[in-house]
C-alpha cells in the first residue's frame, strides 16, 4: 500500500509535461502547445525524464536535458542526480568510452524517421562519453570526439556537451532521451518517451532503439525558424 501510494504522489507531482521553451531574449517560459515565435528567435528547450522504460514514475527527482543554440553545434546540458552506481568506468574523462552504456548514463537520440538513420550521444557525470551513428539499428561510426565536461556535486552532477552540426543526420525530426544507473537487479532504464504499458509485450525489457517510440522533434525549435542544418560529410 505505501509503494501504490509513493508511485501515485511522484505521478501527481511530475505531470507529463515533457518539454517547455525558454526564449533567449528573455525569461519567459511558454508551453510548445500553440506558442507562437518570432521566426528569427532561438530558445533553450527543456526535457524531464519522469518515467521508466515501461511507463512506470520513477521515484525520484527528474534528470532534466536542456538542448541551447551553439555556434559550432547543439549544446546539451545535463542535471541529475548522482547515484555512483555503478562507479566510475576505467577511461579518461572528456574521452570516448566504448560500452559506456553498462554504466551511470544519460544519452539522447537524433533521428530521421524517413532514412532511419539516427545520432546517439552518451554521457557519464565521470566524464567519459560516447558518440554513435547508426541507420535502422546498425553502427556505422562510434567514438566520435566530443566537447564534452562534467562535474559532480555532492548527490548531483552536471554535465555540458557541444554535439557537432556534423553529427546530425541530415532532416532530424524525432528525437527520445534515457537515462541509465544501478546495478544487478536494481538497474533502472528511464525513458522521456517510454513503451505504453499495454504495448509490452510478455518477457520484454528495455530497448532504446524502438525508432517508433521517438517523438516531434525539430533543430529549428531551437535554432529559430531562419536557421538551416548544415551539411554533414559523416552523412553524405
Amino acid at each position: 500500500m505505501n509503494t501504490l501510494f509513493a508511485v501515485a504522489f511522484i505521478a501527481a507531482c511530475f505531470p507529463d509535461f515533457a518539454h517547455h521553451f525558454v526564449l533567449s531574449s528573455e525569461s519567459a517560459v511558454f508551453s510548445d502547445h500553440g506558442a507562437k515565435f518570432p521566426r528569427s528567435e532561438t530558445r533553450q528547450v527543456e526535457y524531464k525524464i519522469v518515467n521508466t522504460w515501461n511507463s512506470i514514475p520513477v521515484l525520484h527527482a527528474p534528470v532534466t536535458i536542456t538542448f541551447k543554440p551553439g555556434v559550432q553545434g547543439l549544446v546539451m546540458e545535463v542535471n541529475s542526480l548522482f547515484f555512483d552506481d555503478p562507479p566510475a568506468p576505467p577511461g579518461e574523462p572528456g574521452k570516448p568510452f566504448d560500452g559506456l552504456w553498462d554504466y551511470e548514463v544519460v544519452e539522447s537520440f537524433f533521428l530521421n524517421s524517413a532514412t532511419r538513420n539516427y545520432l546517439e550521444v552518451e554521457v557519464c557525470p565521470h566524464g567519459q562519453h560516447l558518440v554513435l551513428l547508426l541507420s535502422a539499428g546498425d553502427c556505422i561510426e562510434k567514438g566520435l570526439p566530443l566537447t564534452f565536461k562534467a562535474d559532480i556535486n555532492g548527490g548531483i552532477w552536471n554535465g555540458t556537451a557541444i554535439i557537432p552540426w556534423d553529427y546530425f543526420p541530415p532532416g532530424v525530426d524525432k528525437m527520445n532521451s534515457y537515462a541509465i544507473h544501478g546495478s544487478g537487479i536494481g538497474r533502472m532504464y528511464e525513458a522521456l518517451y517510454p513503451i505504453p504499458q499495454e504495448e509490452i509485450k510478455e518477457g520484454q525489457g528495455p530497448n532504446f532503439h524502438l525508432l517508433e517510440y521517438f517523438k516531434d522533434f525539430s533543430l529549428k525549435d531551437i535554432m529559430g525558424e531562419d536557421w538551416n542544418q548544415p551539411p554533414s560529410d559523416l552523412w553524405s
